[in-house]
């Protein structure tokens, strides 16, 4: 970069009249399927802890600071660098962050933004969430069948899909597999456009494509804007052909704001600011250090990064003194004082189907991606360990966040939809076929009822099993934590067998926690009642040798300490049951818990 103090100007092209409409939002309540969107003075704080696990210093970090603007119909960009800032600030006005830290006011429209803001409005995160295993079509046809009302009939579904498809040029695509980057993306709005929403977050949708994709990408959103939408999107590093179509711009940096105000306008207005110009070319071109991600490289560079932060300081105080934000404040203080007067609005909205429409798409949409991955399970037959339970929700983390919190579903739908659709098929065809190899090659009574008996006791000892990875696999990011605990767990459950054999006595109790415990009595109940191994022999020869010789599988079992009644066999079915319903309880209320819920909402859902 040229170290000229000249001012720096790139000429930006007229808008012509078929090109993106002007943001306006000077009479909000004239709009009818349009949204503006405001925020007042928006302030973000978070408790930061450091230091070692017994000596944690909690400390609160304003990772906001007093940010106001308004976002109308249109393309709305949050630049800035990569400090986390411009991310934050998008998940805040999505109502996709935690309240409890933030202070201000948001408005829709003049009016308080509703308690479930979220299932109203469309977000598409950086990391695409779609389902690969199904296909496009399918994608647009569960986000709709979940997210648009009861009442809305499966032909003016079907005709909004055809809608989105044509809108998005998915019409020669509809019936493949999103898997390609673009592809993916092109599916995520879409899947968000069904639901007609006025608003639409995205967060970085051009992160890890290249050019032509990204130019793609910007393409929709801009027919998506000429239709009235309101889109706000974060974006990094955007070519001057991508920039030069934002109708308006909000820069942030080190969480405060640098600048608000039409798109068109940016650069001559850090043009008139002299060498400070270089701040706005810098984010521009990704010149600004990432001080969050690149720690090191900061501080090899203190003096460079004071330097920034000393420039985003001067521009901050610069645009508070600026005409922008005076007539921006101006335009605000008249919507509050709206907002003041109508605070009933704020009503709290819910999921808009019922939970059995929820549960059936969604088993309905697991049995695809179980049906598509059919000939992998045969074949490799990987599903017959329970570590690979965890899998169902440590895999899905992503997506399930995004939907839930969307409004695709409730939580109990998903949980029972994935134990109905995944869970049972996974364990009920390797056990199965388990049962039918071991029982004949290992020579077992030959007995039909002693077969299912058999094979159902499998069932109940693999599900027992998978409760209890699915327990410690449904939190966030504990995948290699749930790995090793049920690896350590699985040891020890096969040393406690050992302990039915009367080895080490004083640790005896320890069995009573093991799952395989349970199922190894079972099994042993199953085979050795009613079987008799000397039928050659008459009853008074054995009779003399009955404190030497074992001929009858009740002696076996009465030496065991069995109960030779049928109790004896259900009631380590019993204790299995038992055990999966309170591991699966477990799993619901920390799958619940790990994204967001309290107790009052899980006995409200519940």
């Amino acid at each position: 970069m040229s170290s000229s103090n000249d001012p720096i100007v790139i000429p930006m092209i007229e808008r012509r009249q078929g090109d993106l409409p002007e943001t306006n939002t000077s009479d909000p309540e004239t709009l009818t399927k349009e949204a503006v969107l405001s925020f007042h003075n928006i302030s973000y704080r978070e408790t930061v802890q450091s230091g070692f696990p017994l000596r944690q210093q909690t400390r609160v970090m304003e990772r906001l600071s007093s940010i106001s603007g308004i976002m109308g119909p249109g393309l709305n960009a949050i630049m800035g660098p990569q400090d986390g800032s411009r991310s934050l600030l998008l998940d805040v006005l999505a109502a996709r962050r935690d309240p409890c830290g933030l202070s201000g006011d948001i408005l829709i429209n003049g009016k308080p933004r509703p308690a479930n803001f979220k299932c109203t409005s469309g977000y598409i995160p950086q990391n695409d969430v779609v389902l690969g295993t199904v296909t496009v079509r399918d994608n647009l046809e569960f986000s709709a069948a979940l997210r648009l009302p009861m009442t809305v009939t499966r032909d003016e579904k079907r005709r909004r899909i055809n809608e989105v498809l044509e809108l998005l040029h998915l019409e020669k695509e509809q019936n493949v597999k999103p898997r390609s980057k673009g592809l993916r993306k092109r599916t995520s709005i879409a899947m968000e456009l069904v639901t007609e929403h006025p608003i639409l977050f995205l967060d970085d949708p051009t992160t890890g494509l290249d050019l032509r994709t990204t130019t793609d990408v910007i393409s929709i959103l801009r027919r998506m804007s000429m239709k009235g939408k309101t889109i706000i999107f974060s974006i990094n590093q955007p070519q001057y052909s991508i920039f030069r179509f934002f109708d308006s711009l909000t820069l942030v940096a080190s969480g405060k704001l640098m600048f608000h105000g039409p798109a068109r306008d940016a650069l001559e207005y850090f043009t008139s600011a002299g060498t400070v110009a270089y701040f706005f070319l810098d984010v521009i071109n990704g010149g600004f250090p990432d001080t969050e991600e690149d720690g090191h490289e900061a501080d090899e560079n203190e003096e460079f990064v004071e330097r920034q932060h000393q420039v985003t300081g001067k521009l901050a105080n610069m645009y508070a003194q600026s005409p922008l934000h005076s007539a921006t404040r101006a335009r605000l203080d008249q919507l509050l004082g709206e907002q003041k007067l109508d605070r009933s609005s704020a009503v709290e909205t819910t999921c808009v189907t019922p939970f059995w429409h929820q549960l059936g798409w969604i088993t309905r949409r697991s049995f695809k991606n179980f049906l598509a991955i059919l000939i992998l399970l045969l074949t490799g037959f990987q599903c017959i360990t329970s570590v690979t339970a965890g899998e169902l929700f440590v895999i899905d983390q992503d997506r399930f966040l995004h939907e839930h919190t969307s409004g695709y579903y409730r939580v109990s739908s998903y949980f029972f939809g994935k134990l109905l659709a995944e869970l049972i098929p996974r364990r009920l065809l390797p056990s199965t076929i388990f049962t039918l190899i071991t029982y004949f090659i290992a020579g077992l009574r030959t007995s039909v009822r002693g077969f299912f008996t058999m094979t159902f006791t499998i069932m109940m000892l693999a599900y027992s099993a998978s409760s209890l990875s699915l327990s410690l696999g449904a939190g966030e990011n504990v995948a290699a934590i749930t790995t090793l605990l049920v690896t350590i767990y699985f040891v020890f459950m096969l040393v406690s067998l050992s302990l039915d054999t009367g080895f080490l006595p004083v640790l005896s109790w320890i069995r009573y926690f093991s799952i395989p415990h349970y199922g190894f009595r079972a099994l042993l109940h199953n085979e050795f009642l009613g079987q008799n191994f000397c039928p050659e022999y008459n009853t008074e020869e054995v009779s003399r040798c009955q404190n030497y010789v074992i001929c009858t599988g009740e002696e076996f079992l009465e030496i065991q300490g069995f109960h030779l009644s049928s109790w004896g066999f259900w009631e380590n079915h019993l204790a299995l049951a038992c055990t999966m319903i309170i591991l699966l309880t477990i799993t619901y209320v920390q799958l619940f818990r790990s994204y967001g819920g309290n107790f009052l909402q899980l006995l409200k859902e519940i």
